[in-house]
């Protein structure tokens, strides 16, 4: 799906809605600015520009998407961190946000208390995936030969912290393979190392691994989500596979900086809840094999809460220190 045509069909249906906001004091005509701090092309951005879209259209101020990458995200972080609590500067990022300062050493800041939380707007289940080389076809089945020889087997690992990393060490503990994590800068260079069998495994978002199991070069063993995705119903879920229990995803929000209003806050979440119901969002979006998600802010902080604990688990039961 094209970037473009996902942000023309918000507008359209933003211009077929009636309005249900009243003007008020916020916004009063200065442009909102939308920070993502990642590169522009990936889920986060469009999620950013979508965000963008959706509030210039309904609140009929100007609303800009900034990329301001660098730090793994820490540099866009840190300009809403310093920004005015007034509702003109927001953060739509991901998972990374939340678990920033396990990872980090100069991330010096809390996201539970110093980042308002708006909402959550979409998730993407995590995928395991094996060479296409490997005649595995079975999680178990690669459990089994990862033990018999531990040597032959190796899984990568796109970036520390990230929602596959803590997956990767939960399914090590999980199957006690002890597999050996191999840390890449991103997914490109993991995959590719994938396809052409250099490391045995990879578990990363589905929207990444599975357009690239239709030619055979990597096969996906598991989807880590409660359900089958109708868009790969042949794929079992993790807990099929032997891992009951196993969820994993990565997932995707906006915040605002600590102060921000309440009513501003429930304003953006009332906004990002009816964008995420569009049904030409939620057709996009899961031809991106992205999950629209419509939760409350306090359904969002309760399920970071729980991600953040999650992860601090796991990472320091492999002993990680932030780099």
């Amino acid at each position: 799906m094209q970037r473009r045509t996902l942000i023309a069909a918000a507008t359209l249906g933003m211009l077929q809605a009636p309005a249900v906001f009243a003007q008020g004091t916020w916004p009063t005509g200065r442009p909102l600015r939308v920070i993502c701090p990642w590169p522009p092309g990936a889920a986060n951005d469009m999620l950013a520009r979508l965000t963008a879209s959706r509030l210039q259209e309904r609140l009929g101020a100007t609303a800009i998407t900034e990329n301001k990458t660098g730090g793994a995200g820490l540099v866009g972080t840190r300009e809403v961190l310093g920004a005015a609590p007034d509702g003109y500067t927001l953060l739509a990022s991901a998972f990374n946000t939340a678990v920033m300062p396990l990872v980090l050493k100069n991330a010096n800041f809390d996201p539970q208390t110093d980042l308002e939380v708006c909402a959550r707007t979409a998730q993407a289940p995590l995928v395991m995936a094996i060479a296409g080389n490997r005649p595995e076809r079975t999680l178990t089945e690669v459990v089994a030969a990862a033990k018999r020889n531990p040597r032959q087997w190796s899984i990568a690992i796109t970036s520390l912290g990230a929602a596959s990393h803590l997956a990767t060490i939960e399914l090590n503990r999980r199957t006690g393979a002890d597999l050996e994590m191999v840390a890449y800068r991103g997914t490109q260079p993991a995959l590719q190392d994938l396809m052409a069998g250099n490391v045995q495994l990879l578990i990363d978002p589905s929207f990444n691994l599975l357009p690239h199991t239709e030619g055979g070069r990597i096969r996906a063993l598991g989807i880590a989500s409660k359900e089958r995705s109708p868009l790969a119903p042949n794929v079992p879920t993790m807990g099929e596979a032997g891992l009951p229990g196993y969820e994993f995803q990565s997932w995707y929000g906006v915040w605002a900086p600590k102060g921000t209003p309440n009513d501003i806050v429930q304003r953006i979440n009332a906004l990002m809840q009816e964008t995420m119901r569009d049904p030409a969002i939620v057709q996009r979006l899961t031809q991106q094999v992205l999950e629209p998600v419509t939760e409350s802010t306090d359904e969002s902080r309760r399920f970071i809460a729980n991600e953040i604990v999650r992860a601090t688990e796991l990472l320091r039961s492999v002993n990680y220190q932030p780099e």
